[in-house]
């Protein structure tokens, strides 16, 4: 049967803005660190593949000696470590706040995906505690009982790199060309087309510019329909479908379905 893969931060829900800048600020804060991203430094911080990889970067002679950190690059690794536990506390807590929506379509084509004998699948760089806490939020604790979660430190490179894609096709014993991953920023689609994925792109808060080239789908959210078409009721209007890029015509509007995924699959370079 095929597979559906979510990446997870601006996937399932836009995570960055809302969910990690102000984490990790708070985080800095704690640790009396000199330092607070602007959305602006962080729109190229959200480039940097990993939490501690984003932390890294700050890790200059000047910011160094500016937070009195040790010198040894063994106990700056447990200084990493120490913040980014913190960091993802603090994240898993907005998160369980629920302040943050899921993005449109995930649970309906998760759940349509699910009904039709599919594996479903999350492959995030992201730590596993915070991927999970995000998938709940998006898909509900049932359903996210159907997921693998394949996230963190378990492949050594992170994305551009293909190793965790590689790495959730080969434990699921998946064909690649039965796949197909959602993703949301450029580094995630050369992830998953270095896998030999086919991959749809939902952009999220600091991906919009992105280039895309080579995904099979490109559309503002999956889209869900309004609620009076999903229970007879009257209420706020769904979120249409804005497609961006369609190279193999799939015109999946005005939301994207199960039926669109399997024509991606079947008219996908390479498909059999």
């Amino acid at each position: 049967m095929p597979a559906l893969v979510f990446d997870c931060d601006g996937v399932l829900a836009d995570t960055e803005r809302y969910g990690h800048l102000p984490a990790f600020n708070r985080t800095f804060e704690e640790f009396g660190l000199p330092v607070r991203w602007s959305d602006r430094e962080y729109a190229e911080k959200v480039k940097v593949g990993g939490g501690k990889e984003r932390m890294r970067t700050l890790l200059t002679p000047e910011f160094i000696a500016a937070a009195g950190l040790p010198g040894d690059p063994d106990a700056l690794d447990e200084q990493i470590a120490r913040w980014h536990r913190r960091k993802t506390e603090l994240y898993t807590g907005i998160i369980g706040s629920g302040s943050i929506p899921p993005r449109p379509g995930v649970r309906r084509i998760a759940a349509e995906a699910d009904a039709a004998g599919w594996t479903l699948a999350v492959a995030s760089t992201s730590a596993e505690p915070a991927v999970r806490s995000v998938l709940e939020l998006a898909a509900g604790p049932g359903l996210a009982s159907r997921f693998s979660v394949f996230a963190g430190d378990i492949v050594p490179r992170k994305k551009p790199a293909p190793d965790i894609y590689r790495y959730a096709v080969d434990r699921l014993g998946l064909g690649p060309t039965g796949t197909v991953v959602i993703e949301d920023s450029r580094n995630g689609l050369l992830s998953a087309l270095d896998a030999g994925l086919g991959c749809v792109v939902t952009p999220s808060a600091y991906t919009g510019e992105e280039d895309f080239t080579g995904a099979l789908l490109v559309v503002s959210s999956l889209g869900d329909p309004a609620p009076e078409e999903r229970t007879g009721r009257t209420g706020n209007a769904g979120s249409t479908t804005e497609v961006l890029s369609d190279p193999l015509g799939a015109d999946p509007r005005p939301f994207v379905r199960l039926a669109d995924l399997e024509f991606l699959l079947s008219a996908a370079p390479g498909a059999k």
